[in-house]
């Protein structure tokens, strides 16, 4: 659904926008083999907590391995297709797969810019929230970095941190200030599923 002006916010959903390397994802390193693809530690977990909210879970991830010439942008397809296949293994659907391919200092000419989409700007999520017919004042974004929490700040979700320590320069900033810190994603599936049932969730401090 595409969004327009006069679009009704009723109309609109809330959804969970996920980091993928490092936060749903084993963070190996300008990867594009579908076959290497693994969930991180309690990832699985938190997809089956998620999946009976029916609440759209949105993947949102700097694929620069495609302006460094890594891998080809052809190849995001089939990461993409292997997420929904993972997401559907645990009972639950991906609704979308977002990637930002470029790098200011790459070496693909094609991609190698400064760009709106590459996190920590928010060019992502309002894509998403465009095509999907999403409310981001609503939504939640989690990551393993700053810059995630960053993009997601920028478009008005509210964000949580995995304390996981992949996070290494730690610079701050007005939109650089989670919501949340958690040990992993399934912990972090817990607190968001609180929230939107009007439970009361706690994480760590």
């Amino acid at each position: 659904m595409a969004l327009t002006s006069l679009t009704p916010l009723s109309l609109l959903r809330p959804a969970l926008f996920l980091d993928k390397d490092g936060t749903l994802l084993e963070d190996l390193p300008y990867n594009s083999d579908p076959a290497r693809m693994r969930f991180a530690p309690g990832a699985a977990e938190a997809i089956r907590r998620l999946a009976p909210l029916g609440v759209p879970m949105i993947v949102v991830s700097n694929q620069s391995g495609v302006a460094f010439g890594h891998f080809d942008i052809a190849a995001l397809e089939g990461v993409g297709e292997r997420l929904c296949a993972m997401f559907a293994e645990c009972g639950a659907k991906l609704e979308g797969f977002f990637c930002c391919p470029h790098h200011p200092d790459g070496s693909v000419a094609e991609y190698a810019f400064r760009c709106d989409c590459r996190k920590p700007a928010p060019g992502l999520l309002y894509r998403a929230a465009n095509e999907h017919g999403i409310d981001l004042q609503r939504s939640w974004l989690i990551g393993d970095i700053l810059d995630d929490i960053e993009a997601g700040k920028r478009a008005g979700c509210r964000g949580v941190l995995l304390c996981n320590g992949n996070e290494t320069e730690w610079r701050s900033g007005l939109f650089r200030v989670p919501d949340h810190l958690v040990r992993d994603l399934d912990e972090a599936a817990r607190l968001v599923a609180g929230a939107w049932s009007g439970a009361p969730s706690r994480a760590l401090a």
